[in-house]
C-alpha cells in the first residue's frame, strides 16, 4: 500500500536543468542573413541581382587596383611595366604628390608651414567641436587664425597681430557700449577696429616683410588641396555667423532690415556660385578704393562665404519656426531683452534642431571650393586638369587622379558627416 501511494506522488526536482542552445536558425551568422538578406521572395532576389552587381565590380576593379604601378616617372613607362596586363598608374600620385596637395609654387623648403597649420587648426578645432574641454582653450581658438595667416603667408608678423589688435578693440568696444545699444555697440566696434587697422597700417615699416622670419608667399602661389582645405573652413566659419544674423534679421520687426536680408538670401539663392566667382574674379575689386590690391583669395572667400550663408540662414530660421510659441513667451516672462533671450533660450535650441541642415550645407560648400578651378585658381581639381594633365609624361592619366581626389574629399566629407551624427546624440535633438 505504501508503495502504490509513493508511486502517485508528483515528482519536483530540486534543481534546475540545463538550458538549451537556440535553434541554430536563430543564431549567428544564419539569422542575420534571414533577417537581413532573405527575409523574403523580393527581398533574397534584390540580394542575389545586388551580389551578383558587386562581384561584377569587383571583378574588374581589383586586378587594376591589385597590379598598380608606382615608381615609374612616366604614363609610358607604366604602360611598358605593365605589358598589356591591367594596371593602375598609381606612379602619378607618388611623382606629383606635392603638386596635388600644395600647388605647383608653394616653396618646397616651406611645406612644414602649412602643415603645422593643419596641426594647430585640429587643436584650436578641439574645444569648439568637443565641449567638455576646458573653455580656456577657446583663448587660442580666437588667436588660430592669425597664427595661420603668418604661418602659410608669412611676411612680417606685425600684420597678423595688428589685425587681432583690431578685433580685440572691436570686441572692447562692443562689450562696452552694445548693453545699452546693440547697433551703437556693433557700428562702434567696426569703426574702432578700422581705425586700428589703419593706424597700424601706418606704422608698419615698407620693408617688414622683406626682413620677416617667414618668408612671404603670394597667394597666387597657394594651390591644391591645401586650397580646398583653406578655402573650406574659412568661408564655413565665417558663414555660419553670418547666416544666423540673416536668419534673425528676415524675421526682424523692423521692415527694412527684414527686407534687405530678404532680397540678399533670395538674390543669392537664385543666382549659381560659379556666376559669383566670376564676379569676384572680374568685377568685385570695382567695389574698392581705386588703390587698394584686394587679393583674389579674399575675393573668393567673400563670394563663397555669402553664397553659403544665404543657404545657412534658411536653414536656422527653419529651426527657429520650429520651436513652439512658449519659448518666445517663457523668455519674455523671465525679463531677458532680445538679445539675452536669443543668446540664452532661442537660438541654443534652434541651433540644435538645425545641425543637420548646416552639415548639410557645409559639406556642400567644401566640395564647391572645387569650382575656383574655373576662375584660375589652382586647387586640387585645378592642378589635375591643368598642369598635370597637360604634362607630356601623365597626359591620359585620368581615373588614378580623379579617384585620388574623391578619396580625399570623401575622408574629409564623412568625417564631417560622423561628427555631426555623434554631436546629435551627444545634444539628444530627438529627445529635448
Amino acid at each position: 500500500m505504501s508503495d502504490t501511494h509513493a508511486q502517485t506522488v508528483a515528482f519536483v526536482r530540486e534543481t534546475e536543468i540545463p538550458p538549451a542552445p537556440p535553434p541554430g536558425r536563430e543564431t549567428g551568422v544564419y539569422k542575420w542573413m534571414r533577417e537581413n538578406l532573405f527575409s523574403s521572395i523580393p527581398n533574397s532576389i534584390l540580394t542575389i541581382v545586388a551580389l551578383a552587381l558587386i562581384y561584377s565590380l569587383l571583378s574588374g576593379t581589383l586586378p587594376w587596383l591589385l597590379n598598380g604601378v608606382w615608381n615609374t616617372s612616366s604614363l609610358q613607362e607604366c604602360r611598358e611595366v605593365l605589358d598589356g596586363q591591367v594596371g593602375a598608374c598609381f606612379s602619378v600620385l607618388t611623382e606629383r604628390w606635392n603638386q596635388l596637395l600644395y600647388g605647383f609654387k608653394y616653396p618646397v623648403e616651406e611645406y612644414w608651414r602649412p602643415n603645422l597649420a593643419l596641426l594647430l587648426l585640429l587643436i584650436a578645432l578641439a574645444p569648439v567641436l568637443f565641449f567638455d574641454l576646458p573653455r580656456k582653450l577657446l583663448a587660442f581658438t580666437a588667436v588660430y587664425p592669425f597664427i595661420a595667416f603668418w604661418l602659410i603667408w608669412g611676411g612680417s608678423i606685425l600684420v597678423p597681430i595688428v589685425a587681432l589688435l583690431g578685433f580685440v578693440a572691436a570686441g572692447v568696444v562692443f562689450q562696452k557700449y552694445g548693453k545699452g545699444s546693440f547697433a551703437v555697440g556693433f557700428f562702434g566696434g567696426i569703426l574702432a577696429a578700422i581705425v586700428v587697422w589703419n593706424v597700424g597700417g601706418f606704422l608698419i615699416p615698407e620693408g617688414a616683410s622683406e626682413n620677416a622670419m617667414l618668408a612671404a608667399v603670394p597667394s597666387r602661389d597657394l594651390g591644391g588641396f591645401m586650397l580646398n582645405m583653406m578655402l573650406g573652413v574659412t568661408c564655413v566659419s565665417l558663414s555660419v555667423p553670418l547666416g544666423i544674423a540673416l536668419a534673425l534679421g528676415r524675421q526682424s520687426s523692423m521692415p527694412l532690415i527684414k527686407w534687405i536680408c530678404v532680397v540678399f538670401i533670395e538674390f543669392v539663392r537664385g543666382v549659381p556660385l560659379i556666376t559669383l566667382l566670376f564676379v569676384a574674379s572680374v568685377m568685385l575689386s570695382y567695389f574698392f578704393p581705386p588703390d587698394a590690391t584686394v587679393d583674389l583669395f579674399l575675393r573668393v572667400v567673400i563670394m563663397i562665404t555669402l553664397f553659403s550663408s544665404a543657404y545657412i540662414a534658411e536653414v536656422i530660421r527653419g529651426g527657429l519656426a520650429a520651436l513652439p510659441k512658449g519659448q518666445y513667451e517663457a523668455a519674455d516672462s523671465l525679463g531677458l531683452d532680445y538679445p539675452q533671450a536669443m543668446r540664452l533660450i532661442i537660438l541654443p535650441q534652434a541651433l540644435k534642431i538645425s545641425i543637420p541642415g548646416i552639415v548639410n550645407v557645409a559639406v556642400g560648400l567644401f566640395k564647391d571650393t572645387t569650382l575656383v578651378s574655373v576662375i584660375s585658381m589652382f586647387d586640387l581639381v585645378g592642378m589635375i586638369r591643368g598642369p598635370i594633365l597637360a604634362s607630356t609624361e601623365w597626359n591620359g592619366v585620368y581615373w588614378e587622379l580623379l579617384g585620388f581626389a574623391a578619396f580625399l574629399f570623401f575622408v574629409v566629407c564623412y568625417g564631417i558627416s560622423q561628427y555631426s551624427q555623434w554631436l546629435e546624440r551627444r545634444l539628444a535633438t530627438d529627445h529635448r
